[in-house]
């Protein structure tokens, strides 16, 4: 876990930045769809959720992403 921590916290390269703000936005256009106050197609709603969950996994994926100046 606390692995986890620090590469949360390190430092993410421009490209994963990028991305992550990728993510946050499909994410936000899949909530916001699925929250609509009006009733939407069926297909409307599965895409929406389809985006949320998808900007959700590329934010996560994006924010444990570390430069490895190893090599």
């Amino acid at each position: 876990m606390k692995k986890i921590m620090n590469r949360a916290s390190a430092p993410t390269p421009k490209f994963f930045k990028v991305l992550r703000t990728v993510g946050l936005t499909l994410a936000a256009l899949g909530g916001t769809i699925l929250a609509a106050p009006i009733a939407l197609p069926v297909l409307a709603t599965t895409i929406g959720g389809y985006a949320a969950v998808a900007g959700g996994v590329l934010t996560a994926v994006s924010q444990l992403t570390i430069t490895d100046d190893s090599q």
